[in-house]
């Protein structure tokens, strides 16, 4: 036992963090590259018969349905995680993604199948949204659990910070692929992001293998109080939490996905900016992003996870309506603004602090559980829906004004489930 202890000891969180870190951006490149081929290729592909703005909502729905599985996913893979600990779940989390991924790439279209084509990928889809919905959890307990206290909202932003890496590299690999003729992009070459997450797969698995056990989740096995049904324990005591949890993400998770999915549609169409100069852009943002997030997370440690949550939020409801104005501008400059207005300071300030604030939402019994239903069952409501709704709106109100309105009440969801929060020791 001692030498457990004594090894448990060595570990660095920083070596840990930054595992985390790579394996969520894998996860979410994966993950992410499905919202870049529902908006550019995928409606022609899938969808052919149906009207360009039908395709389009065909081809989101369909990005949508991976958040119908991400609940159970993480139902499933916490089960598992609080009672066998987390490092198997990230192991067993990337592998079927990379699967789900490799598998899109691999598809007959439509044109080759009919409508099985469209099946597939919805079932596919699914895989994905199972993968992903256990991979969070784990990730960023791992890093939550190996951190001092003090420090649980830094440590706990690395793995956070993986999404907008993801992001950049789907957001990279599409750029790349639509240097090539269209004929060529349609025909095969929107497959090979798809097709490389593969050798990426191997390297996640290859960190994940090499790391330790979470010590919170050793010593709940050491004194045999691993949890016979997490979920039920969860349900019981800590209810609360969870709703919490949920609504406490509307802010981070209908802009982040508004920009990175929905603006990727609206910007040619109707402001006449390209998708290289949108994705560009995305991209930069994104990349200062990655800094961003632990950066407001050590803000978030000094003054508390909550205070920064809910300033987030009311900078992102008053960045609303700027937003589309410089995006409607459709000047490129105008553009990279609107970016950073929220795939940066918005998203870093609304998500940074996130994981520290619903790690210390839950005991260590049923913490895998507790934060992945909470996350999971948030991005089902917010992040799925949102570039349908997004579209839906437009097309319905003929103006980004609604679009402003819905982030606006996303950020007011937010702010009141944060306010009904229960007050932690560190979070405040």
């Amino acid at each position: 036992m001692v030498v457990e202890q004594q090894k448990v000891a060595q570990v660095r969180p920083a070596r840990v963090a930054f595992a985390s870190f790579v394996g969520t951006a894998i996860e979410w490149y994966d993950f992410f590259l499905f919202g870049a081929a529902a908006t550019l290729v995928f409606n022609a592909q899938f969808f052919p018969n149906l009207s360009p703005l039908a395709g389009t909502l065909a081809a989101f729905a369909t990005f949508g349905v991976a958040f119908v599985a991400r609940p159970l996913g993480g139902i499933v893979f916490g089960h598992f995680g609080d009672r066998l600990g987390r490092k198997r779940m990230l192991i067993l989390s990337l592998l079927l993604m990379g699967v789900g991924t490799v598998a899109i790439g691999l598809l007959p279209t439509y044109a080759q199948i009919g409508v099985a084509a469209p099946v597939l990928l919805v079932l596919v889809r699914l895989v994905q949204g199972f993968a992903v919905g256990g991979e969070w959890g784990g990730a960023v307990l791992m890093a939550v659990e190996h951190a001092p206290p003090h420090r649980r909202a830094f440590y706990g932003s690395w793995p956070q910070a993986g999404v907008p890496a993801g992001l950049v590299l789907s957001a990279a690999a599409f750029l790349a692929v639509q240097q090539l003729p269209q004929d060529q992009l349609l025909s095969w070459g929107w497959r090979l992001p798809f097709l490389a997450s593969a050798v990426l797969i191997l390297v996640g698995l290859y960190i994940r293998s090499r790391l330790e056990e979470s010590p919170e989740f050793r010593e709940v096995a050491a004194v045999r109080a691993v949890s016979t049904f997490p979920l039920k324990d969860t349900l019981r005591r800590s209810l609360r939490a969870v709703l919490v949890g949920v609504f406490a993400q509307a802010a981070a998770n209908i802009p982040f996905y508004v920009v990175s999915v929905f603006v990727l549609s609206y910007g040619p169409g109707q402001a006449g900016v390209s998708r290289g100069t949108l994705l560009t852009c995305l991209i930069i943002a994104a990349l200062a992003d990655i800094a961003a997030v632990p950066l407001v997370a050590v803000v978030a440690d000094r003054v508390g996870r909550r205070n920064v949550l809910l300033a987030g939020a009311v900078y992102s409801a008053a960045a609303a309506f700027p937003f589309f104005w410089l995006i409607d501008s459709g000047t490129s400059g105008a553009v990279l603004l609107a970016m950073f207005l929220f795939a940066t300071v918005g998203h870093a300030m609304t998500y940074g602090a996130m994981a520290g604030f619903l790690a210390e939402l839950f005991d260590a019994e049923h913490r895998y559980t507790g934060v992945s239903l909470a996350y999971q069952v948030g991005g089902l409501i917010t992040s799925g829906p949102a570039p349908f709704l997004a579209a839906a709106l437009f097309a319905g109100l003929g103006g980004s004004w609604a679009i402003a309105l819905y982030i606006v009440a996303a950020c007011a969801v937010t702010v009141v489930a944060l306010l009904l929060a229960p007050r932690t020791e560190i979070g405040r």
